[in-house]
């Protein structure tokens, strides 16, 4: 069961990095905005700040399965959607900028589903390993990703890489649809006489209640700000300050190496989480991305961005992840769509901001100067993280066992 369910993620994430590419070029190319492709990273965060509430407090109550078989159909269409106007010449920059938002809105559904899903096909015991296994094929799709996306872009157009975006969430629905329903969520999920708002209540209430979750999951605002900063404007520092091409396949070299980062990220957290206590980890991990921001902003050649970038991504995955596995470690069964979603809801709160602000700031003030505000978010992060109760925190087997 979990190795269909990988290779549904593992085709979805195929297609996934290629559009991660597609789109902030394509917009570019139509715009030549800085702004403009901040906003999009923006609005692919948004739909997570005003629908993780509910969606967390429905999904706790609908059928796993068939929310991310439906889930994935409505990002299927949106993403098919952009090359069937390309090739009608019809395509906009407003319309690039409602798919991304589109496939954002089914991502909520799709990602608040998928956190109870793991912990339902392996159990309590193996979530780290599982949850690390299925980083490792994401980072490592990542890897090989971006710089085919950037190959597609340059030869066949942006459009051609949205179509296969398209067809991988259509056979990642098909393989979903083959897996069976877990026998602990049939024992955990069914009718509820609750309202959806005293169902929000509870899972609110409950990361209040434990000091690790809430700590990790304020420290993500943070977090996410600076990440949605850098994020938003790859494409943009790489066409002004290393002098590349807005359709050049490089930068999909660049997304790439982010991806590595993260790849090393997913094979760390594990041993980290084994040796040292959980606020070390997320103090340790802004440390590193504060300064690997800042080497971004400094670059003086193709490859010491490409180093920076690897390093920032590595720092802000090992925040995420230390984050996500904690959550899904100790929240009961019941309450995980609610609890994991309203947590990274929150803690993405940071990334529209960033990306949209950091758009701005590289057109009134430079890209450095924006990247450098980034890496001050990520530092002071970790100043606050420091001072808080989940600095003296313990390994994570102390609250698992």
């Amino acid at each position: 069961m979990l190795g269909r369910y990988l290779w549904s993620r593992g085709i979805s994430w195929t297609g996934n990095a290629l559009t991660a590419v597609a789109l902030p070029i394509m917009l570019y190319q139509l715009t030549g905005s800085a702004a403009l492709t901040g906003l999009l990273a923006a609005m692919e965060a948004v739909p997570y700040l005003v629908l993780g509430l509910p969606v967390g407090a429905l999904v706790d109550r609908w059928n796993t399965r068939s929310t991310l078989v439906l889930s994935s159909i409505a990002s299927a269409i949106a993403a098919a959607s952009i090359p069937l106007a390309a090739a009608f010449g019809a395509l906009t920059p407003a319309h690039l900028i409602i798919v991304a938002t589109s496939t954002s809105v089914a991502f909520v559904f799709f990602d608040a589903a998928s956190f109870g899903m793991i912990p339902a096909i392996v159990g309590r015991d193996a979530i780290a390993a599982a949850t690390a296994r299925m980083m490792t094929i994401s980072t490592l799709i990542g890897i090989a990703g971006p710089p085919v996306g950037g190959v597609l872009v340059a030869t066949g157009g942006g459009a051609l890489a949205l179509l296969i975006d398209a067809l991988s969430y259509l056979i990642g629905a098909l393989l979903l649809a083959s897996i069976g329903t877990p026998a602990s969520e049939r024992s955990t999920k069914g009718p509820s006489t609750a309202t959806i708002r005293q169902d929000i209540a509870e899972g609110l209430r409950y990361i209040r209640s434990m000091p690790v979750i809430r700590d990790l999951t304020f420290l993500g605002i943070g977090n996410s700000l600076a990440g949605g900063a850098v994020s938003g404007l790859v494409v943009v520092a790489a066409v002004r300050s290393l002098g590349l091409d807005a359709d050049s396949s490089a930068i999909g070299v660049l997304f790439g190496g982010a991806a590595i980062g993260a790849l090393a990220a997913s094979w760390l957290i594990g041993p980290l989480q084994k040796r040292s206590g959980l606020g070390v980890i997320t103090v340790g991990a802004l440390l590193l991305s504060a300064a690997a921001i800042s080497g971004w902003a400094f670059a003086p050649s193709f490859l010491a961005g490409l180093a920076a970038l690897t390093l920032w991504q590595l720092g802000t995955t090992v925040v995420s992840l230390n984050g996500i596995i904690v959550r899904q470690s100790i929240t009961p069964p019941g309450l995980q769509g609610r609890v994991n979603t309203t947590a990274r809801m929150i803690a993405w709160g940071g990334q529209p901001l960033g990306a949209g602000a950091a758009g701005l700031l590289a057109d009134s003030l430079g890209i450095r100067e924006a990247l450098l505000c980034a890496a001050l978010v990520a530092l002071s992060t970790a100043v606050i993280a420091a001072v808080l109760p989940v600095s003296r925190s313990g390994r994570i087997a102390q609250l698992t066992g």
